[in-house]
C-alpha cells in the first residue's frame, strides 16, 4: 500500500456527500429568474419587439445560420431541417415565445425553461442573428397556421 491508500475510502466518501448534497441543492434551488427579470450588464434590456436583425432577408446570412444550425447541434434537439424532434419544430410557424426576429433572439440568447439552453455566453449576437434568419427563412406550410404566439 502506498502513502496516498488511507486517503482513498476518506475520499470517495467525501465526493460521494459532495454528489448528494449538489442533488439536495438542486432540489431546494429557488427557481430560475423570470424572462421578464432579465437584466443585461449595460441596464434594462429592450423588449423583444425593439430589437433588430441586421441579416433580415440577407439569404447568404440565412445559408450561414443553416450550416451553424448543424454546427452547433441545434439538429440533436430541433431535427434536421428544424422540423422538430425532441425540440419543437421551428418550421410550422407556431411560436410559445413570440416569432417575431427580436423573440426569436431573446430564446436563443437566453433559453428557455424545460430544454433549451442559454447561448447568449457562448455565441456572438451576429451568430444568433444568423440563425434567426435561417429560421425566418422558413415559410410556415400552410397558411391558415397561425404565426402568433401560443401558450
Amino acid at each position: 500500500m502506498g502513502l496516498w491508500a488511507p486517503l482513498i475510502p476518506a475520499t470517495a466518501a467525501a465526493l460521494m456527500l459532495i454528489r448528494v448534497g449538489a442533488a439536495v441543492s438542486q432540489q431546494t434551488a429557488p427557481p430560475s429568474v423570470r424572462y421578464d427579470q432579465h437584466v443585461p450588464v449595460n441596464g434594462n434590456q429592450p423588449p423583444a419587439s425593439t430589437l433588430r436583425n441586421p441579416f433580415k432577408g440577407d439569404t447568404s446570412a440565412a445559408t450561414q445560420g443553416a450550416a451553424m444550425f448543424g454546427g452547433f447541434n441545434c439538429d440533436g434537439c430541433h431535427g434536421g431541417g428544424a422540423v422538430g424532434a425532441v425540440g419543437p419544430s421551428l418550421t410550422d410557424g407556431r411560436w410559445r415565445y413570440g416569432g417575431s426576429d427580436g423573440a426569436l433572439f431573446m430564446s436563443i440568447f437566453y433559453g428557455r425553461a424545460r430544454g433549451m439552453p442559454a447561448f447568449g455566453g457562448t455565441l456572438p449576437a451576429e451568430s444568433i442573428w444568423r440563425l434567426v434568419t435561417y429560421l425566418q427563412s422558413f415559410q410556415p406550410p400552410d397558411s391558415t397556421i397561425s404565426t402568433t404566439s401560443w401558450k
